[in-house]
């Protein structure tokens, strides 16, 4: 007689907003980036809201003539939630390709409740017609700053703890894993650059008018600056840095894709060494122009006015990614003529 079988244990409960996902690699990164049912539920609310808030802020610069500090006063929440809207979709995206799914569920509905924090705080100070960061005037503006930096320290944290977990998670092909890793890993370091900011300037100590804390360096905010982004044309502003090194989880994926792209037509491509080492040059070169952009921040010297020094660092920095570039498909050709076989790029 056959032993009866024993009644197999209840799966494990998943919060609501993350559905099942294949355990092959390569099918969970297909799904991730193609089926927004995988995605993190939360963070898509929080994306679609932020587009809302786009057109909100659109019309606000229309409508409303007020200014602040020297801009309109809808730019900042303008410029906030297109930030945070790519910040929400890529994140979205992220979290299923780890193997901790209620993890990445916390993880992802921690940074969605820190970004809804700050976001409402900017938005509540641009309807009031007062500034919402480095604003300690009043006890109420104190507080309220206290709050949102607490949410960016959230924020960050959920970032930083994605990084680490996706080392451990298997992305499938070596250039786009490293491609992955690098950029959330460079976007932690560019978050962390915006404490730079929070420290009183010289001039604030001197002469205490309710504000503690500048984005430029050599000058009080409010001066010249590029159209809608408004970074100073005539100081050193750390907003460059934060926003060049946040943004790296986006922008260097995207290369490793359009490398993967270009693979298609272009056979050397195809060996996945010759990508990998064009992800590595990507990699390294994004972190000097990141270390570049702080260090002329710090020294008070304006983006579009940069000095020798600085310029002579930048073509450094380009013609060392140009010989590398030239190393790596110069050994991808040798391996082609020893090998006609090249492993192709990594299915997705």
């Amino acid at each position: 007689m056959s032993r009866p079988s024993s009644p197999s244990s209840p799966p494990s409960p998943v919060p609501a907003g993350i559905l099942p996902v294949p355990a092959d690699p390569a099918q969970r990164l297909r799904r991730a980036i193609l089926d927004p049912l995988v995605w993190h539920r939360p963070l898509l609310w929080m994306s679609l809201a932020m587009a809302g808030l786009v057109v909100v802020c659109l019309i606000g610069l229309l409508v409303d003539p007020r200014t602040l500090a020297g801009a309109p006063i809808w730019a900042k929440p303008l410029k906030f939630s297109i930030s945070v809207l790519i910040y929400s979709i890529t994140l979205a995206w992220l979290l299923p390709l780890l193997r901790r799914r209620r993890l990445a569920w916390w993880i992802g509905t921690a940074a969605m409740a820190g970004l809804a924090v700050e976001m409402m705080i900017i938005v509540g100070a641009a309807w009031v017609g007062v500034t919402s960061h480095f604003n300690v005037s009043t006890p109420l503006a104190s507080g309220l700053w206290s709050v949102m930096a607490s949410a960016i320290v959230v924020v960050w944290l959920a970032t930083l703890i994605l990084a680490f977990l996706l080392f451990r998670a298997d992305l499938g092909d070596p250039a786009r894993s490293l491609a992955i890793r690098a950029g959330a890993l460079i976007a932690v370091v560019g978050m962390g650059l915006a404490f730079l900011m929070t420290a009183p300037t010289a001039a604030q100590l001197d002469s205490f008018q309710g504000i503690a804390g500048a984005h430029t360096v050599g000058i009080a905010d409010g001066g010249p600056g590029l159209p809608l982004l408004g970074w100073s044309t005539v100081a050193g502003d750390l907003r460059i840095p934060h926003f060049v090194g946040m943004h790296a989880l986006q922008v260097i994926p995207l290369i490793a894709l359009l490398i993967e792209v270009l693979a298609r037509r272009v056979g050397l491509l195809r060996d996945a060494r010759v990508r990998l080492g064009l992800v590595w040059i990507v990699a390294l070169a994004y972190l000097g122009i990141l270390a570049l952009l702080t260090g002329q921040a710090i020294a008070g010297q304006s983006i579009v006015r940069p000095d020798a020094v600085v310029a002579g660092i930048a073509a450094a920095l380009l013609s060392l990614a140009s010989l590398a570039a030239a190393g790596v498909f110069r050994n991808g050709r040798r391996r082609a003529q020893m090998s006609p076989t090249l492993s192709g790029p990594g299915s997705a």
